[in-house]
């Protein structure tokens, strides 16, 4: 019986820390997905911006829109132990989890105020790189560089 219990224990551990590894793996994949759609999203709205892309009030929008939601489902997505794997989080989002979670609510607030703001190319120019400078404090921070 002895036998039987060690067996079922050993196998239960096994299976445990598999579930372990694939739950750390879907959580950087969601929050690699959500912050992908940060990047493409961006790219064009960098490019009105720069002026090599025609400003699209919608397309801005939708961005800010993203951001802001985004912005307050991604804390969750970086837990104790999501810090090893195919990851460019650095170790300091866990040290200073705090300052970390702030920013993305910075964000999400400068989104939702830009988003509220923002009417026409002008207001543009004015209120969407405050939303971008929190992204690069983010970056720089918390971030391997490339």
């Amino acid at each position: 019986m002895n036998r039987r219990l060690a067996a079922f224990a050993a196998t239960f551990a096994v299976v445990l820390g598999a579930t372990a590894v694939m739950a750390q793996s879907d959580v950087i994949k969601q929050r690699q997905t959500l912050l992908k759609e940060f990047g493409d999203l961006t790219k064009p709205v960098g490019g009105m911006l720069r002026g090599s892309n025609a400003f699209d009030l919608a397309a801005v929008q939708a961005a800010l829109d993203t951001y802001a939601k985004s912005a307050k489902e991604l804390p969750a997505l970086f837990p104790a132990g999501s810090d090893t794997g195919d990851t460019d989080a650095l170790p300091a989002i866990w040290q200073d989890k705090a300052k970390f979670d702030g920013l993305f609510a910075k964000l999400a607030s400068d989104a939702t105020s830009a988003r509220a703001a923002i009417t026409d190319e002008a207001s543009f120019k004015a209120n969407f790189p405050g939303v971008i400078r929190t992204c690069g404090t983010c970056h720089d921070s918390f971030r391997k560089k490339s």
